[in-house]
């Protein structure tokens, strides 16, 4: 029974390892990758859908993406979804396909992105905490009904915080990998 209850927490630990690391991957950085378009959505007959399900992207140079749409009809879509986000750029249309040249990242610029990528590092952490928080819990609810014993539950909670600190280092890792990544010009 504990073992499941550790074993689901680590479940959800990874969960949010890996929500964090999309959400690193959509930040913005000087050079252009196509994860930066991975939450940005279009309508696309009446759907709205993923644009990276729309269209293939394309890195020719460091700061520049191409998006070459599978169905011509949803280039303007597209394009109106990328020009509605927050990512700062104007995509260009050439009939076929979209450009979007990335500008270079001002100091400023760059340091609230460290600023978001510290917030959404704090995010996973407190997601992180609240799975090894629901965990002790159901623990502590097994020694209550007389299921398990008190050391059994004492055990749960040193193993919990071991894996509890393996994923939050996990994230910190991502976040110095990220900010080196901002802050390099």
């Amino acid at each position: 029974m504990i073992s499941d209850i550790i074993s689901a927490a680590d479940r959800k630990m990874d969960q949010a390892v890996e929500f964090s690391k999309e959400e690193f991957a959509a930040i913005r950085t000087g050079r252009a990758h196509p994860a930066m378009f991975a939450k940005l959505t279009a309508e696309y007959y009446g759907t709205v859908t993923p644009i990276q399900q729309l269209a293939s992207f394309n890195v020719p140079e460091a700061r520049t993406i191409l998006i070459a749409p599978y169905d011509q009809s949803s280039l303007a879509a597209i394009e109106r979804a990328i020009r509605d986000s927050d990512l700062g750029v104007n995509p260009s249309n050439d009939g076929h396909s979209i450009r979007v040249v990335l500008p270079a990242l001002t100091e400023e610029r760059r340091k609230e992105y460290t600023k978001l990528a510290r917030s959404k590092a704090e995010e996973g952490r407190v997601a992180i905490r609240n799975a090894r928080r629901h965990a002790v819990d159901a623990c502590k609810k097994l020694e209550k009904d007389k299921e398990v014993g008190e050391d059994e539950v004492s055990r749960a909670e040193k193993k919990l915080d071991e894996v509890t600190k393996k994923h939050v280092e996990a994230i910190d890792d991502l976040l110095k990998r990220k900010e080196a990544e901002l802050l390099e010009v």
